[in-house]
């Protein structure tokens, strides 16, 4: 039994495996649309989720299975101080599967300790999204054909950006990427990130506080909100809200075949007049995260 906690626990061989199950899936979803019959995931969720929650749960029920869980704290018994532990140790005599987002770094490695069924971190804290990262993966592999020897821009909140630390951390087990840090500097990535990751492995890096200044030269602009929730006040969020906003003025600097990604939600990071430019992929990309997320369930169940 394997659990997925973070975007290395898988190889890059087997990270590239599920993204050809990913692209079979999408182009023969009838060839799969029975696979998990008789199967539950629960979609255990401690703080509010749109995309990934009903990401997951589209997944299982375009597998054919059946979906369970909750959607916040509020509706489990975490409100009446049941531990995560004992939590999964319930969850896991009802479903097959767990895919579980917490507020805290580390529950769902916590949880996977104490489960007898796969748990798949679906972000924990400010600390990792793993499928996120698995769809961004895809999503740029499917724009670009390939997922080796580009530039990429990340920009906005680079500290608290789980999305950001997991994409950073798997991007750079691949050949010739060049990452652009686009960040003021109270938002600047994690030294662990820049140290442990980027530094320790010879990767090419800049960090810039303009977006304006190095968007001519990306290949990718993964856009990110400011996250009011990782905020200790209100004042600091408010100052840093606006800082980056991406407009038609801005792609118009952009190379043509420059993809803008984003993990969503936006708040106003991405002006509405960018939806209708070709080369915004950020809808796109929440539909090849069901597609990664059937891929997911299919292997981590063994039956892909």
């Amino acid at each position: 039994m394997r659990h997925l906690l973070s975007p290395l626990d898988l190889s890059v061989e087997e990270t590239n495996e599920l993204l050809d199950l990913a692209r079979d899936i999408s182009k023969n979803p009838d060839k799969y649309s029975h696979k998990c019959e008789g199967k539950k995931i629960a979609t255990c969720f401690y703080e509010p989720s749109t995309r990934t929650r009903l990401s997951f749960e589209s997944a299982m029920l375009n597998l054919g299975g059946s979906v369970i869980g909750f959607s916040s704290a509020n509706s489990s018994s975490a409100s009446k101080g049941e531990s995560v532990s004992d939590t999964i140790r319930v969850i896991s005599c009802f479903a097959d599967i767990c895919a579980m987002r917490h507020p805290k770094e580390g529950a769902p490695m916590v949880a996977a300790s104490k489960s007898s069924i796969p748990v798949i971190n679906a972000g924990d804290g400010g600390h990792q999204h793993p499928t996120q990262t698995l769809t961004d993966l895809m999503t740029i592999r499917e724009l670009r054909g390939s997922l080796d020897n580009f530039t990429i821009g990340l920009c906005g909140d680079l500290k608290f950006g789980r999305t950001v630390h997991s994409l950073i951390k798997e991007l750079s087990r691949y050949t010739g990427i060049k990452f652009v840090l686009i960040s003021p500097p109270e938002l600047r990535v994690p030294d662990v990130i820049r140290d442990e990751t980027l530094k320790a492995n010879n990767i090419e890096f800049t960090e810039v506080e303009r977006l304006e200044d190095v968007i001519p030269e990306l290949d990718i602009l993964y856009m990110t909100r400011v996250q009011k929730e990782r905020f200790f006040n209100e004042e600091d969020y408010l100052r840093m809200k606006d800082f980056y906003i991406l407009d038609a003025a801005k792609m118009a600097m952009a190379k043509p075949d420059m993809y803008v990604l984003h993990p969503l939600p936006r708040v106003n990071e991405i002006s509405t007049e960018v939806d209708d430019d070709p080369r915004a992929a950020y809808f796109k990309q929440v539909q090849y995260g069901v597609y990664v997320r059937m891929a997911l369930i299919l292997t981590l169940l063994g039956l892909n």
